[in-house]
């Protein structure tokens, strides 16, 4: 066999290298759903697919079980959106692949590309993760320092009805991992001869109701150009099941912010509402939800898509975590109905960037790879225990008489429910 002819034994090779540093180091993907669209999506669908949300009802209490004249639970199918990324794509020379044939190297010269391409999906779902995570704990800048920061966010996941069955998710940045460090002894113990990125990530099992984990692909979001971060809702956004149920984006025109900023509010910010009694509730009990002081918890938003404020201080923003609440209150979950001239906070100070660390339920996002169609050139895929699919290409340039290769994902994010993800940040 010649170096530059690769037989199917030869791209069976490539491949397990790939996967070993593709497999190695992956930490968030681990962490979510990836088999509620799995087998929905082919190359030819398109860049959006759908799923149902879970249906919620509310159980009434009558004094003699006669519930005639009450208006009766509906059945309203709300759906998901899974929208398609970007290709991944890592590529090589043909002289990288003879020199690894040659010289055995297989792992030393492809196990690079397979690490590449994780790190690069990580960190496109870590900033997905950010933008499309409803709550909030803690202070933004204020460093989480103790167990009870981590702690703190799983009560207000509890106390707001975020289902206590599945796999929940603290994720946090390599230094608030060393902060937390004299609290872990005997939390975790993996003394496994090759430790994968999975492995080292994890800094406890099961404390505070969470599987704690350390990510360098955590993202940022900066706070906008408005120094003042205060204003009131210009109008009363529409609050019915059957306007959000599809998307959870929902539209707020906010007034009073400083006039003619550029970047006004952006993308990641948290928006509290700090009028009375606009506050969250448990989705099953429907009572009010109360932190830790005794206080009821403010309704909050994460902004979507930020805008800049025209001469009168007016903008319109898209947010997630829309805010439900309907006459029947099947779907509700804030106390009272968001009303115009209601005061608000955007969190924050001017400017500043800020990395949250995320809290989250396995559910709360969905994580899939399409499975590509073979090219005329394609000499092989591969598709991980999970169902991650991997395309691997050799093709040569004619013209210019070079010979390349590629290693090709095409991953499907999809945020099913804002309310069980966060950003976590310390107390002050």
């Amino acid at each position: 066999m010649t170096a530059n002819t690769l037989d199917g034994n030869i791209t069976d090779k490539v491949l397990r290298s790939f996967l070993k540093g593709f497999e190695m180091n992956r930490v968030l993907t681990k962490t979510i759903n990836s088999s509620l669209f799995e087998g929905k999506f082919t190359d030819e669908f398109g860049d959006t697919v759908r799923v149902k949300r879970p249906h919620q009802y509310r159980a009434k209490r009558t004094p003699t079980g006669d519930i005639s004249s009450l208006t009766k639970n509906k059945i309203q199918s709300g759906t998901a959106f899974g929208t398609v990324q970007d290709y991944i794509t890592v590529d090589l020379d043909w002289e990288n692949l003879e020199e690894a044939i040659e010289l055995d190297q297989f792992d030393k010269i492809i196990m690079p590309a397979g690490e590449e391409c994780i790190n690069e999906l990580e960190t496109s779902l870590g900033n997905f993760m950010v933008e499309n995570s409803g709550l909030t704990y803690g202070t933004p800048g204020t460093a989480i320092t103790k167990w009870s920061d981590v702690v703190g966010a799983g009560a207000l996941m509890e106390s707001i009805g975020v289902p206590n069955t599945g796999e929940h998710f603290y994720v946090t940045n390599p230094f608030n991992q060393a902060n937390l460090a004299d609290a872990q002894t005997g939390l975790t113990a993996a003394d496994e001869l090759v430790r994968t990125a999975w492995t080292n990530a994890q800094i406890s099992n099961r404390f505070g109701g969470f599987r704690t984990l350390s990510s360098n692909s955590l993202t940022t979001y900066q706070a906008g150009a408005v120094a003042d971060r205060v204003g009131t809702l210009l109008a009363a956004p529409t609050q019915t099941y059957v306007s959000q149920k599809n998307s959870m984006i929902q539209t707020l025109n906010l007034t009073g912010l400083t006039i003619n900023e550029t970047g006004a509010v952006l993308p990641g910010e948290t928006i509290v509402i700090t009028e009375a009694d606009r506050t969250h509730i448990n989705v099953r009990s429907r009572q009010v939800a109360f932190d830790g002081t005794g206080a009821q918890i403010q309704w909050a938003f994460r902004v979507v898509t930020g805008g800049d404020t025209n001469a009168s201080g007016e903008v319109t923003v898209t947010v997630t975590n829309s805010a439900i609440n309907e006459a029947d209150g099947q779907y509700n979950n804030i106390f009272t109905a968001l009303e115009t001239g209601d005061a608000f906070t955007i969190l924050g100070t001017e400017g500043v960037i800020y990395q949250p660390s995320l809290f989250y339920h396995k559910d709360a996002f969905s994580l899939e790879t399409i499975n590509l169609p073979r090219l005329a050139a394609t000499e092989g895929s591969a598709v991980t225990r999970d169902g991650f699919s991997v395309r691997f290409t050799k093709y040569s340039d004619g013209d210019k008489n070079i010979q390349k290769a590629r290693f090709d994902i095409l991953p499907v994010f999809a945020a099913l429910n804002p309310l069980f993800a966060g950003h976590g940040f310390g107390k002050v």
